[in-house]
């Protein structure tokens, strides 16, 4: 702003130092040029002036060599029916107020209107001339005769506002602008003396950035005119959207001097872009260009939110727009009725003054034709010489205007009466300065305003004093609505800013509030759903935000959560762990409750386990029946039962009375077998050395007998017992949730507490077990039909085959298969010990009873059955005749 400011004030100082240096040399005063301005002006007989200032064309046609001849002013084109309509409905208003009788009373407002062309320098010559009184670049003087010029209405844009006011307020001269909305003109140290009755674009920006914000855009496109209306709306609407992480994919700037090759340059990036959204700040009058390019360019898929200076612009609403406009959202000021407008503007013809060139020039334009006796020109545009284009365009027609044309069969924006916007605000420029000479008018001597509560005269007042009664009017408007300046010269309303039939958006001291009716949308895609504007897609729960560099925040990568982490939100800057006992699912996006590993009973694995369980104890209950049964025989019984069924321990949830039950149990268990094992193979040992000896030596042999054995296994038993409680009294085995192996998976198993107790338990029965072997092997050659301590040394060796191989396996495997290797190995070594050393005597007690004899056993009776179990009678040659029985009695 300040580069522009400085511009504008060496343009003013330029224009002028020429004079004061021609003064100083000559002595003489000259003028340095004439201005050529078209409008209205209607002064005689009236007792005060209203200026106006209005864009009647749309641009100016620029000189060729500007340096080679005397410079005049340029000339217009590009017939402008909405700013004739705005320049028309400020002398409606203006005679609205004259004929009012109820303020202003024996006064009488004529005018002055002016057409800015859309340009500064247009702008700025119209306001010398206001100044000066005449079209002469004299501006510290007021040369006119005439009625006073009290207030200016205009200049329509905000930058020809910014333009003029600079100037008239070097003089404090009061201006009000009608369609300049932008938010520097706020600022009442650069600009004093200028009042707006619309509001500033700081509401329509932060109005877009909320309507942005409502839909979940977050990828857009900015356009704006290249001007500071254009800039300031852009800069503010960024700013505002900026904090909710809103991206912009491109932003370009519309040439105020028509230029085709920039133009394209900014048809490219909206095709290139991917951004959906385009905020588009720009006045209709530049935006038509960059409209005729991207016509013919097939840009569909794009949803355009305009601003209140284009978004009810019959010049941009054309059907030939309508592929890629259609559905744009657009701001619009707040909409007025002007009763008796429409007539009045019927009321225009040529024939009601052959001189009013601009009536004649809107007849033409009007009707495509051409006026008889006219030099007025119709429909130039120097832009197709620019661009070797022809648009259909000339600036000559064939057919000869009437005069009997009916306005009535025109459609353009001249007659548009459903859209008073602008004009409304033009009628309430006109009405806030008469309201404001009423005021100064009706002062009460002796209480105004000014020094010693002196008033101001209304025939004889100064422009500051005007100022006064401008910033402090409030008035209402025939359609009840209240107008008030506040202390930074906008509009102060209680109306609001509304959408296209969407919705309302209310902006008020108390906030801010947005009301949108979606069904009542229009988009223009063939879905017609709502647009999605993104540069990267949402990250769906389970993945988390990524940077992509040098790119904007919108644009990023979706990167899944690391194992044990999720995010469960859309676009989630970090992911997070789950507890310790929950895992990520497989979307990653919510935690889970582990699932707790056992080995359960009805499970398959469980169920086969505690089936073979229970069918091993079943067999042993059955020798023990059997050997019941036949107890007066010379087998014994010995029970595996304790062993088999401690199987049930390790099936199932582990708890603590079953973590430090099942490993006691077993060991207690073994202990028990082993130990009457022992029994069996030492007196199977003693009884064969003593078949070894001489019969003098037999006095002297120690024999054992069933007591030794009940004794022996006695000592063991609480040996180990022993060994237990300390145990279990010391490190007990616990429950342990085991969550470090798998992540997925919680396992619930058994901690054995202290490894030592747990080794010195098992080796006392693993002592017992080598005991057992070295015994039943050194006795395996007793000379009996029925050797049991071969038996007993095979069953021996099926146990260390079982126990040695389940220490590699058992260490290998986690989770409930480890516990399923320790069960195989308590079924398998006590199946194998079962087989090998009692089905041999259940066969013979069951099968062979005959056999079952102590004289057939102890080897002195022969049998002839081939199917008995292989004897030792090899060796009775070398045993005596007394008999020697390897039978000891277990009762």
């Amino acid at each position: 702003m300040a580069n522009m400011k400085l511009y504008l004030l060496l343009g003013l100082f330029s224009f002028f130092l020429p004079m004061l240096v021609i003064q100083g040399a000559e002595g003489i005063c000259r003028l340095l040029g004439k201005f050529d301005l078209h409008g209205y002006v209607e002064s005689e007989n009236h007792m005060m002036i209203i200026g106006g200032m209005f864009p009647i064309h749309f641009r100016t046609i620029p000189e060729k060599e500007p340096t080679t001849s005397e410079p005049v002013s340029p000339k217009c084109e590009g017939f402008n029916f909405r700013g004739f309509h705005w320049a028309r409905a400020m002398i409606h208003a203006i005679q609205e107020v004259n004929n009012r009788l109820d303020f202003l009373p024996n006064i009488t407002l004529g005018y002055h209107i002016y057409d800015t062309c859309f340009t500064t320098s247009k702008t700025v010559e119209g306001t010398l001339a206001y100044l000066t009184g005449q079209n002469e670049t004299m501006p510290n003087f007021r040369c006119s005769a005439g009625a006073p010029l009290v207030a200016i209405i205009g200049a329509g844009g905000s930058t020809l506002t910014i333009a003029s006011s600079r100037i008239v307020g070097l003089y404090y001269f009061p201006e009000v602008g009608y369609a300049s909305s932008c938010s520097v003109l706020s600022d009442k140290y650069q600009f004093s003396s200028l009042l707006c009755t619309i509001l500033n674009d700081n509401h329509q920006s932060l109005a877009m950035a909320e309507l942005v914000r409502h839909f979940g855009w977050v990828w857009i496109g900015t356009i704006a005119a290249d001007d500071d209306y254009g800039k300031y709306g852009i800069k503010y609407f960024k700013q505002h959207v900026e904090k909710s992480g809103i991206c912009t994919a491109f932003s370009d700037t519309i040439p105020k001097i028509f230029s085709r090759e920039k133009i394209l340059a900014v048809v490219e990036a909206i095709k290139e872009s991917t951004a959906n959204i385009i905020v588009m700040y720009s006045s209709d009058i530049d935006l038509s260009p960059l409209m005729e390019e991207i016509a013919p360019s097939n840009i569909t898929g794009k949803t355009w939110i305009a601003s209140e200076a284009w978004s009810t612009s019959a010049l941009i609403a054309k059907s030939e727009y309508f592929s890629f406009l259609g559905g744009t959202i657009g701001f619009g000021v707040w909409r007025g009725d002007m009763p008796g407008l429409k007539d009045f503007l019927l009321d225009v013809h040529p024939d009601n003054d052959a001189s009013d060139d601009l009536t004649i020039e809107f007849w033409q334009t009007a009707f495509n034709c051409t006026w008889s006796n006219s030099r007025v020109p119709y429909n130039t545009d120097f832009r197709i010489n620019v661009t070797g284009q022809e648009s259909g365009v000339h600036p000559v027609s064939d057919q000869l205007c009437t005069g009997k044309e009916k306005l009535e069969d025109i459609k353009n924006t001249y007659l548009d009466i459903s859209e008073f916007r602008i004009t409304h605000k033009v009628y309430k420029a006109v009405f806030t300065v008469a309201h404001a000479l009423n005021n100064l008018d009706t002062c009460a001597e002796g209480s105004g305003p000014f020094p010693k509560n002196s008033c101001a005269i209304i025939y004889d007042f100064e422009p500051w004093q005007l100022m006064y009664y401008l910033k402090n009017v409030k008035f209402t408007t025939f359609d009840n609505e209240l107008v008030k300046i506040d202390d930074n010269g906008d509009l102060n309303e209680t109306g609001e800013i509304s959408f296209v039939k969407i919705g309302i958006y209310n902006d008020t001291k108390a906030g801010h509030e947005m009301k949108i009716y979606n069904d009542s949308i229009f988009w223009n895609i063939p879905t017609l759903n709502p647009l999605c504007s993104v540069c990267t897609e949402n990250c769906q729960p389970g993945t988390r935000k990524g940077i992509r560099h040098g790119m904007p925040v919108c644009c990023f990568v979706c990167i899944p959560c690391a194992d044990g982490e999720i995010s469960n939100e859309t676009d989630a800057r970090e992911c997070f762990p789950c507890r310790d006992d929950y895992w990520f699912n497989t979307l990653k996006n919510e935690c889970v409750l582990k699932k707790v590993e056992f080995l359960a009973y009805d499970e398959a694995l469980g169920t086969s386990l505690v089936a073979l369980s229970l069918f091993g104890a079943c067999i042993v209950l059955s020798v023990t029946i059997v050997y019941r049964m036949h107890r007066d025989t010379a087998l014994v019984k010995l029970s595996l039962v304790i062993t088999l069924l401690t199987s049930f321990f390790f099936v199932g949830q582990p708890e603590e009375w079953s973590c430090q039950i099942r490993q006691v149990t077993l060991a207690m268990g073994f202990s028990l077998c082993l130990s009457y094992i022992l029994g069996k193979t030492i007196a199977l040992l003693l009884t064969y050395r003593g078949s070894k000896l001489k019969a003098a030596e037999k006095h002297d042999h120690i024999s054992m007998q069933a007591l030794h054995q009940k004794l022996l296994v006695l000592i063991s038993v609480i040996i180990e017992v022993c060994i237990c409680m300390a145990y279990l009294t010391c490190i007990p085995p616990y429950v342990y949730t085991n969550m470090e192996f798998q992540n997925v998976k919680i396992i619930l198993e058994c901690n054995e507490g202290s490894i030592e107790f747990l080794c010195t338990m098992f080796g006392f029965d693993v002592f017992l077990a080598v005991l057992c072997f070295i015994t039943a092997f050194k006795a395996r050659k007793l000379p009996d039909n029925f050797n049991e301590a071969k038996f007993i040394t095979f069953g021996m060796l099926v146990f260390f085959i079982v126990w040695i191989s389940f220490v590699p396996a058992y260490l290998s495997t986690r989770g409930k298969f480890k516990v399923v290797v320790e069960i195989f190995a308590i079924l398998a070594s006590s199946f194998g010990l079962l087989g090998c050393i009692f089905l041999p005597k259940c066969y013979i007690i069951l099968l062979k009873p005959e056999r079952n004899t102590e004289e057939i056993i102890s080897g002195k009776a022969t049998t002839n059955d081939k199917s008995a179990p292989s004897t030792s009678t090899s060796c009775t040659s070398e045993v005596t005749n007394s008999a020697l029985s390897t039978m000891v009695l277990d009762e």
